[in-house]
């Protein structure tokens, strides 16, 4: 069983009653912020406090007739609170409590994809100290190239999730902003104080400047922030889909007692968790798009972003949770194979030192493109002969002019690719 870290929480966030909570929440905040200005008796404020509660069912059923969801909120609300109701939402447009409610729920989400972030960064050090100086041959175009470890591609990985979470702790940031001004933004029936009241209690900073609703720019580069995030989910789904191929077999995502792999072939152990991940990024990355095209509105508002929004912004970030809950999980519990690593960097026959011996031939003063002809040619042979690289050095005269026969066998040394592996731990930070 896969465990989810988070995501009921997450989905709890965009729930009917959540958000009709947070407005509600954001409605009585306005009503102390104008008590405070005198504008709102203490009687009746301490009467809205004390009954205002909504019902979804019930709001549900009023906006039938309504067909305004704010208005069936607010007909909800007098029901239980009565006359004193209408301080409620005094001077207030619709987009100054769903905008800022929005913000409200968009920051709580930001939050469980950082904590998500952070458990995941975890692992990867674990696996990345694991496997160190666990040889590996690195490829390039999908062909041998020169050995690395499997520890440093995981503190690639480990690097590039903390620039994740940098992204979205950004990502908070632009979107912990609030709005409390008005029809067009220019605070003609709410004083400015209320808006600095009610931000401040929910957390938020108030707009600079806005019109009916917050400038969507905001939230394209948050959901631009979630798409970057999952593209790096899916780098590293790539690379272990990749490294779990039957010719290569090195790393494998989990496979649990009783999971099957194939209707027909009983064999089968698919990497479909990477799988999964890999193709829910290009919901994410469409999903930005989306968001992109919801900046620019007509004049002071249109509602043509509003639909989108509904779908795009908890859809993603519930997404992205999850894809996180399932990255968590492969790399804490992925199979690593280091006897199929070092099988495999033999396939070649030696062909991943011929970099090293280029730059020997070099230092020996054979002119770079002379020296870079006489390996080519014996890894040529090597290619189309499945002959030895070392043996193919080994007979070329004009290699062997250059060297002498004793520094052959270092130059075929696995310890050189590994010699500044704690150098690079070190700059990474683990």
């Amino acid at each position: 069983m896969i465990p989810r870290y988070s995501l009921p929480k997450m989905s709890n966030i965009w729930s009917d009653q959540n958000r009709f909570q947070k407005m509600l929440d954001i409605e009585i905040l306005a009503c102390e912020a104008m008590s405070n200005l005198g504008k709102v008796p203490k009687k009746d404020l301490k009467k809205i406090k004390s009954k205002a509660k909504f019902s979804v069912k019930r709001i549900e059923k009023i906006e039938e007739k309504t067909r305004h969801d704010i208005i069936a909120f607010l007909h909800n609300i007098a029901e239980h609170v009565g006359d004193a109701s209408r301080f409620v939402h005094q001077g207030l447009t619709s987009s100054d409590v769903l905008d800022t409610a929005l913000s409200v729920m968009m920051k709580e989400a930001a939050e469980i994809l950082i904590a998500d972030l952070k458990i995941l960064k975890s692992e990867l050090r674990k696996k990345a100290k694991k496997y160190k100086t666990t040889i590996m041959v690195g490829r390039s175009h999908g062909v041998h190239a020169e050995p690395t470890t499997f520890g440093l591609k995981l503190a690639l990985f480990f690097d590039e999730i903390n620039r994740s979470i940098d992204r979205m702790e950004r990502a908070k940031a632009i979107i912990s902003v609030g709005k409390i001004s008005g029809p067009v933004g220019t605070y003609s029936n709410i004083d400015p104080y209320v808006e600095n009241y009610v931000c401040k209690k929910l957390g938020l900073k108030p707009a600079n400047i806005s019109t009916q609703i917050l400038q969507r720019d905001r939230h394209a580069d948050y959901m631009a922030q979630l798409a970057v995030v999952a593209a790096t989910l899916e780098k590293i789904a790539l690379e272990i889909r990749n490294l779990q191929k039957t010719e290569l077999r090195e790393v494998e995502e989990p496979f649990s007692k009783g999971q099957k792999g194939s209707s027909a072939m009983p064999h089968k152990r698919n990497p479909v968790m990477c799988e999964r991940i890999t193709g829910l990024a290009r919901v994410l990355r469409a999903n930005s798009m989306a968001a992109m095209e919801n900046v620019a509105l007509w004049h002071e508002r249109d509602i043509s972003h509003s639909s989108v929004e509904r779908i795009i912004i908890p859809d993603s970030v519930i997404l992205l949770d999850y894809m996180l809950n399932q990255m968590i999980f492969i790399i804490k519990n992925m199979h690593v194979y280091p006897q199929n690593m070092t099988n495999n960097l033999a396939k070649t026959r030696g062909l991943i030192f011929s970099a090293r011996i280029l730059v020997e031939l070099e230092k020996r003063g054979i002119e770079r493109r002379k020296a870079y002809d006489i390996i080519q040619r014996c890894a040529m042979r090597v290619w189309k002969e499945n002959e030895n690289f070392k043996a193919c050095l080994w007979a070329d005269k004009d290699f062997m002019k250059a060297v002498k026969p004793r520094e052959l066998e270092k130059f075929f040394d696995l310890d050189y690719y590994t010699k500044h592996v704690e150098k690079i731990f070190r700059k990474v930070g683990i």
